[in-house]
Formats: C-alpha cells, sequence, structure tokens
C-alpha cells in the first residue's frame, strides 16, 4: 500500500488550503500542484454568459462548429505526448495507457463528430402514416439543450468528459464541465485543449470545487440537462435532486460485468483480452471484466493460460513505460479493493496469481488478482469491486452461463467468447447489459459510432454515437399542411353527418371487403371536401 508517513503526507497536501483542490500523484504520493476552487457566488454570471454565447453558437452551422472541434482535434494530436503524462500522473495509470485509452479516443471523438453530427442531427422528413392525413407533413428536428452539464469521474478523467463536451459542443450546447477533485490537473488539461478550438467567449466554463457543491449550484442555476459518470448511490442522490424542476439527467453509474468463455473459444486470445479488459487502469473501469464464466472442459486450461497473464504482468511506478498497470487513484478506492479479496479468501477464495512490483510501489498499489473458489455470496462478484481483480466460475451449460451473468443489479457491459458468431450473437442478445462483444471487452467505449451505457442499476441514457448526440438535443417535430384547408375533418362543428363521416374514414381506412372500401369512400369524400374547403358559419 505504501509508506504511511507519505500517506500522512499526501493527506496534509491535500488539507492545506480550503479554497484550492490539490493534486496528489496516487503512484508516488508526491504533490503535483493545485487548482484554484470556482468562487460559486460567480456562477449566475457564468450561466448567463453561456447562455448568451450558446444562442450564437447554436445559429452556426455544423461546418462552423467543426472548424472549432478540428483545431483541438489538432492540439490533441501535437500535445498527445504531454496529455498522456498529464493523466498518468493526475490518475496513477501507466503514459501508455494514457496515450491508449484517454488521448487517442478524444482525438477520434473529435474526428467522428465534426464529421458526423450534421447527418445525425439535420432535420428528417417522417412518411405520411395513413391516407386519412394526406395533406399533413411532419418534419422531426433535434433543438439544442441549451446549457449542459458534465460531471465526469477519475478513472478516465480526460476521456469521459471531453467526449460528452464534443458532443454537446456539435449539437450547439454551451457546456459547464466538472471534473474529478482528484484529477484537477487534467481539468486543466481540458481547458488548454477547448482554448485551440477558440471557441465564442462564455461557450465553455470548467468549474472547480466539491461536486456536491456545484451540482446543487448546476440545479439551482436551473442546467438544462446533466451528465454525470460515478456510483450509483450519487446518481441516485443527483436524481433526488433532479426531480425539483424535472431536469433531464444522463447517468452512467457503473458496473460488474461478465466475460462468457465457451469451450470452442480461443482460449490463448480469450485469457489475453481478460488480462487487458480486467487489470487495464488497474481495473477502474466500470466496462472491465471483473466475473468470468467458463465452460468446464476448458476452465483449467483457461485459468492455466490466464494465471501466467496475470504473474508476467508489472505494476509500480511509471519511470521507462515498461510496466503494465500503474496505482490505483484513491485510497479509498484500494481500501474497498483490499475489503473484497480479504472477503472472498475468507470464503473459501484462492488466489491463483498476482502481478509482480516493478521497483519500489510507495502509493495506491494492489496487485493485479486473479479469484478462482469464488461463489456468488462473495462481495466481489455482488458489488463492483472497481480494482484490479478477477473472478473466474465454471459453468456446466450455456444456460447456467446466461443466468449466472444476468445475476447482478448492474448492467453495463458484458462479453461472449466463441469461434462461432452465430452463437455469440445468440447469447449476446439475451445478455441484460448495453453493450456486448464478442471475443474483445472494453473497448467499444472508445468507438465514437456506438451507444454506450447500462441497464438496471447501471444507469440510464446514453452517451456516444448518433445517441449520444440525440441526447444533447430537445427532439421536436414540425407539422404543417400541404393543401390551405379551412378546417380538419374532426374539427367542430359535430353533427349526425360528422359521426358518419368519421365512421366512413374508418372503414376507407381498414376496410373489410372491397364493397365497404368504395361505399366508405363515397361516403366520406364529399362531407371531407365540404369540412376542408369551406367556412364554418
Amino acid at each position: 500500500m505504501g509508506d504511511q508517513s507519505l500517506l500522512d503526507r499526501a493527506s496534509a497536501a491535500a488539507a492545506e488550503h480550503a479554497n484550492v483542490t490539490v493534486s496528489i500523484n496516487p503512484a508516488t504520493l508526491e504533490k503535483l500542484g493545485h487548482v484554484d476552487n470556482t468562487d460559486l457566488t460567480r456562477l449566475p454570471a457564468m450561466f448567463a454568459a453561456a447562455r448568451s454565447a450558446q444562442a450564437l453558437w447554436a445559429q452556426q452551422s455544423f461546418a462552423e462548429r467543426a472548424s472549432h472541434i478540428k483545431k483541438m482535434r489538432d492540439y490533441i494530436v501535437a500535445n498527445a505526448e504531454e496529455l498522456a503524462s498529464i493523466v498518468a500522473r493526475d490518475n496513477g495509470k501507466s503514459r501508455v495507457d494514457a496515450l491508449a485509452t484517454e488521448v487517442l479516443p478524444c482525438a477520434l471523438a473529435c474526428n467522428w463528430y465534426m464529421k458526423n453530427a450534421a447527418k445525425v442531427l439535420k432535420p428528417k422528413s417522417l412518411g405520411v402514416s395513413s391516407i386519412l392525413f394526406f395533406n399533413k407533413r411532419s418534419q422531426v428536428m433535434h433543438v439544442p439543450m441549451g446549457v449542459v452539464g458534465i460531471i465526469s469521474p477519475w478513472n478516465y478523467p480526460l476521456s469521459i468528459p471531453f467526449g460528452e463536451l464534443v458532443m454537446g459542443l456539435m449539437a450547439g450546447n454551451a457546456i459547464m464541465l466538472k471534473v474529478a477533485a482528484q484529477t484537477p490537473l487534467v481539468g486543466k488539461a481540458i481547458e488548454a485543449i477547448v482554448a485551440a478550438g477558440e471557441l465564442p467567449v462564455g461557450l465553455f466554463h470548467h468549474v472547480v470545487g466539491s461536486g456536491g457543491a456545484v451540482s446543487t449550484a448546476f440545479f439551482k442555476h436551473r442546467i438544462d440537462k446533466l451528465f454525470f459518470t460515478g456510483s450509483v448511490a450519487t446518481g441516485k442522490q443527483l436524481m433526488a435532486q433532479a426531480a425539483e424542476n424535472l431536469t433531464p439527467l444522463s447517468l452512467e453509474l457503473g458496473g460488474n460485468d461478465p466475460m462468457i468463455v465457451l469451450a470452442d473459444a480461443d482460449l490463448e486470445r480469450a485469457a489475453n483480452g481478460a488480462a487487458w479488459a480486467g487489470y487495464q487502469n488497474a481495473g477502474q473501469s466500470c466496462g472491465g471484466v471483473a466475473r468470468i464464466y467458463v465452460d468446464r472442459r476448458v476452465h483449467d486450461q483457461f485459468v492455466t493460460l490466464l494465471a501466467e497473464k496475470t504473474r508476467k504482468m508489472r505494476h509500480g511506478v511509471d519511470t521507462d513505460f515498461e510496466l503494465e498497470m500503474g496505482a490505483m487513484t484513491t485510497h479509498n478506492q484500494l481500501k474497498v479493493v483490499e475489503r473484497h479479496v480479504q472477503d472472498a479468501l475468507d470464503k473459501g477464495a484462492r488466489i491463483a496469481a498476482q502481478s509482480s512490483a516493478k521497483g519500489p510501489t510507495p502509493g495506491y498499489f494492489f496487485p493485479a488478482t486473479l479469484l478462482t473458489n469464488v461463489h456468488d455470496d462473495m462481495l466481489t462478484m455482488k458489488e463492483e469491486t472497481f480494482g484490479p481483480v478477477m473472478a473466474v466460475v465454471p459453468f456446466d451449460s450455456e444456460e447456467e452461463a446466461i443466468r449466472k451473468a444476468n445475476n447482478s443489479d448492474l448492467g453495463l457491459t458484458s462479453s461472449v467468447w466463441t469461434r462461432n458468431q452465430a452463437k455469440g450473437k445468440a447469447i449476446a442478445a439475451r445478455l441484460e447489459t448495453g453493450v456486448t462483444a464478442i471475443n474483445d471487452h472494453l473497448y467499444t467505449h472508445g468507438l465514437s459510432e456506438t451507444p454506450w451505457g447500462g441497464w438496471k442499476l447501471s444507469g440510464i441514457g446514453r452517451t456516444h454515437g448518433a445517441h449520444g448526440l440525440a441526447e444533447m438535443t430537445h427532439t421536436k417535430v414540425i407539422n404543417w399542411d400541404i393543401l390551405p384547408a379551412k378546417r380538419n375533418l374532426w374539427w367542430f362543428p359535430f353533427s349526425k353527418h360528422t359521426h358518419q363521416a368519421l365512421l366512413a374514414a374508418l372503414r376507407f381506412a381498414f376496410p373489410r371487403s372491397l364493397g365497404e372500401y368504395v361505399g366508405s369512400s363515397l361516403k366520406l369524400t364529399p362531407y371531407l371536401l365540404k369540412k376542408m374547403f369551406t367556412s364554418w358559419k
């Protein structure tokens, strides 16, 4: 875990100033710097500026908005190494990890949204639903929400908020961003990226401070929509606050994700994939592998392979790029992982393998850990451990595997590993998660075109792709007549003739015979023309 005196110094540094947010490197426990907290009395002025800038921004074309996003993308590419270093030091992950899962997805997001937002959000005409409405035409358009709030977590402090930021901007919104208090320097890095985009003054604001105070202030000042990524408990609190004004929310609240390995799977690929998706970012991935269900016929072989991969893992302080796993980001989360593993061991689990430390590990380190002999009443099977721990369980039938995989109140992602694509897709369709990958796991968060979000307590709403863009807008219908009618069939005045015409319209639309179709059309047509083209006198 690390030297207690260093832990004490880190705690003291974090409490050094009441009006700043201090950055501590989780791997070394050294103070990196601090960021001044936002004076929340300034929020009314910030919201006013955001609303004013957004009104003008919404009038710009998609191409004009994209020109600003392109500048951000170019800045990310030009400064990729520095950005990866900032994320690694602020969050504790390795620089390779930060480059692969934080910086690269940000550039990809810029590229996809600047090229596809217009196609996704442009007005779309709807077909006529019935001949009875021959005179009506409808169009669906997407109107920007206004000022969108983003409250982001510490596990992917750059890629999670930045992807949502780009979606919001391309959809025509202003952005109020609150990054996690544990990674304030990444927030400053996002400021630099946005500044490179040369946005209109007031369109983007970075708010620094206590998450609870900031979210309360957002609701108080009538944020138009809030996107939150974090814990289930906090998500429920935000929903309660949002209820007062029915503020729309998009919540991504974590997972305890299953992986199903069938007997015909490529076990080498499955073990490699599990090692990456389970231990990447020190296991602090809501969409990472946590529970692995393996066909009993290949269980022992799979465990042997995954144990070999686990033992080859190196965790430690990133000095030369030569390690697979960095530190956990917070001391509290480290304690959760320690408690879950100890609970499993006390209930009969066995550690099949762990990673090795490379050099001194003064910070919040926990080794990559593979557990076997696990059962459903262990904490790591019931709750989100959010650390570098995976548990392997054998199964005897596909039905059992599906049942066990779905036995969770969380449902973010899952995976099926098989050489039979058809079987993999059939099982995937039955798994109660927002995303299921076949022969892969976790990476779809980096695919800008795919929706991201979960079922059950994993949250509500979606980000990313066309669905994410749509969530940044109000869906609005515009409807009109193509002929200048005076009245609709169902308008006043009512009479016996109105009643007969409506019955004729029903039987004209859904005739039971050719004769009924002809007869109803003869009754309906003159009354309809009279109603449409004469005034009510």
